[in-house]
């Protein structure tokens, strides 16, 4: 077969191209939202650090979770909510900001080689308390790989993709969304009286900048859109580009 497998990749191309069209206009919209409702952001995005917060210490007391790592997993939390106390704003040069970046990555690598050692270094205390509880008194090592007492220990894939989403890339992810760059921000915008703009008394805040997510696949369409442009196939860019 010669036709079938082209069209197979050519369908895994454009899938790929309205996978990311689609994420891209998701960001675009959430940062549009969060411009208008600053404050309830504000608030959504502190309940939800907390309760992750809490989810942390839920894991370690029931499922045995490793204390430090959990601890600074937790810890990692409360640096992402120190970007808060100027929301939406943050400045790229402040090092709450460039902390909270490498807390993201040294996170996300911790809880990964956490997950992806063998499992008998992951359960073997968990194993050896249950297995006092239930009889089984013999090593570890005298468990099969096959006996479904083992496997149940193991974390299934869903449970640890939910775990990766919900409690290492959503809070991150979230303040991609609604913080904006201070570089990109007209001071008259974010300081009116004294008051910066998350601390304003009403629900809708319109700030003089756009988000980083933002920023981003503005950048992208502009680099496609230049592009198209070098090459012929667009017209003037410049002319019908949109300032916000």
């Amino acid at each position: 077969m010669w036709i079938l497998p082209f069209v197979g990749y050519l369908g895994i191309i454009l899938g790929f191209c309205f996978l990311t069209l689609a994420i891209a206009s998701g960001l675009y919209y959430l940062s549009e939202l969060v411009e208008e409702h600053t404050v309830l952001s504000k608030k959504v995005l502190t309940r939800l650090i907390q309760s992750i917060i809490v989810v942390h210490i839920l894991l370690v007391v029931f499922d045995g979770f490793p204390i430090l790592l959990t601890l600074f997993s937790a810890a990692s939390h409360g640096v992402y909510m120190l970007n808060l106390r100027k929301f939406p704003v943050v400045k790229l040069s402040d090092g709450v900001f460039i902390a909270s970046c490498l807390a993201v990555i040294a996170n996300h690598l911790l809880w990964f080689r956490h997950f992806s050692i063998p499992p008998e270094h992951l359960i073997h205390q968990k194993m050896s308390m249950d297995g006092m509880r239930s009889g089984r008194d013999s090593p570890l090592h005298d468990y099969s790989s096959s006996d479904p007492y083992y496997l149940s220990q193991i974390p299934k894939f869903r449970e640890i993709s939910a775990f990766f989403g919900i409690c290492v890339w959503l809070i991150p992810f979230s303040l991609f969304v609604s913080l904006t760059a201070g570089e990109n921000v007209l001071p008259s915008t974010t300081e009116i009286h004294g008051q910066s703009v998350g601390d304003k008394p009403h629900g809708k805040n319109k700030r003089g900048g756009p988000g980083m997510a933002k920023m981003v696949v503005d950048s992208v369409k502009d680099w496609f859109a230049n592009v198209g442009e070098t090459f012929g196939w667009t017209g003037d860019v410049t002319s019908r580009r949109r300032f916000d």
